[in-house]
């Protein structure tokens, strides 16, 4: 009797319609620029090394030669997230962009400018009738640096042609070929032509002392950023973007270059893995510990921004507070103390 009492009950519960499969939620592009530099390696790891996909995430890589066109990328839809110079959100609220940073990857640019030992000088450069300087691409970092230089050593940059070489071999052979007298750009590039070509450094920030005594503070370098309403509608996503990179800084504080070597790309290493190294050596202490902004980083930027943009800020406020916030990275560094 029991028997048949229970299924007398189920056969009067309605039936329940099979529920379709619920599609995969779409991957999360970053925008990335000159990805096979240096300034973009706590990236690199946190994707080699699955820190996203532990954190839950599908994350696609939108890959661009530069900084600016990572940015440019990111403003017209092609990706939900960016990973540039921290100037950029700065630049980007003066034009209002609601931009801020979830996590800071360096406390540096990382950058230099370099020209060849015969044009080694202000002055000599001055003389130069036709003086073109290789930047990776209009309005990116390096672009900023060289301008921010040559306004330093009294030369009007306006009167410069800036020559955007991309990445890689053909930033190194623009300068080693004479297609620019001097070239802005980051690692590997740099080291590389510091070893084969005979080149002089104008401005380097390659290091915390000399990019302090050049900005006259601590200048924030790469970060991730994202629209404030993204930070706002999608926190577990934001969460788990800043624990992914803080625990690639974390990793890449004691990484040895046996394990950099396993981990780069063979194309990134510009064909010499010795280079590539001591580059990383020259860098790893710019890189950020633990993804926090500096006190003095967001007024340092905004002095930069000021000198290339004299009156840019008369007549809009720059709220320097909401360029970034260190929650994320906080809850990050807890989490990962934990483990």
């Amino acid at each position: 009797m029991r028997h048949w009492s229970r299924l007398g009950t189920l056969a009067a519960l309605p039936a329940v319609a099979a529920q379709p499969p619920q599609p995969p939620a779409p991957a999360l592009r970053i925008a990335v620029g000159a990805q096979g530099s240096l300034y973009q390696l706590p990236v690199l790891v946190a994707q080699a090394l699955g820190y996203f996909e532990a954190e839950g995430l599908d994350v696609q890589i939108v890959p661009q030669p530069s900084g600016a066109q990572a940015v440019q990328s990111f403003m017209v839809g092609e990706a939900d997230v960016c990973c540039a110079g921290y100037e950029h959100v700065v630049r980007g609220q003066l034009r209002g962009n609601d931009w801020r940073s979830l996590v800071l990857l360096a406390r540096a640019p990382q950058l230099a400018l370099m020209a060849q030992a015969r044009w080694g000088s202000g002055d000599a450069l001055a003389r130069v009738r036709d003086l073109r300087v290789g930047v990776t691409a209009p309005g990116s970092s390096t672009h900023y640096l060289a301008s921010l230089w040559l306004q330093g050593a009294g030369l009007d940059p306006g009167r410069v042609t800036f020559v955007p070489v991309g990445e890689g071999a053909g930033a190194v052979e623009a300068l080693r070929q004479s297609r620019v007298h001097a070239l802005c750009h980051a690692d590997p590039v740099l080291t590389l032509l510091e070893q084969r070509a005979n080149v002089r450094v104008l401005a380097d920030t390659r290091s915390l002392a000399s990019s302090a005594q050049l900005y006259g503070g601590t200048m924030p370098g790469g970060c991730l950023f994202v629209p404030q309403n993204f930070a706002q509608r999608q926190p577990a996503q934001a969460q788990a973007l800043a624990t992914s990179l803080v625990r690639a800084l974390r990793w890449l504080q004691t990484a040895s270059p046996a394990d950099l070597s396993r981990l780069v790309p063979k194309a990134w290493l510009l064909g010499d893995r010795s280079a590539y190294l001591a580059a990383f050596e020259k860098v790893r202490d710019t890189l950020s510990p633990d993804g926090l902004m500096p006190a003095d980083g967001p007024a340092t930027a905004l002095r930069a921004v000021e000198r290339m943009q004299p009156g840019a800020t008369a007549h809009t406020r720059i709220l320097l507070e909401k360029t970034f916030s260190d929650t994320w990275a906080r809850r990050a560094r807890e989490k990962l103390e934990q483990v």
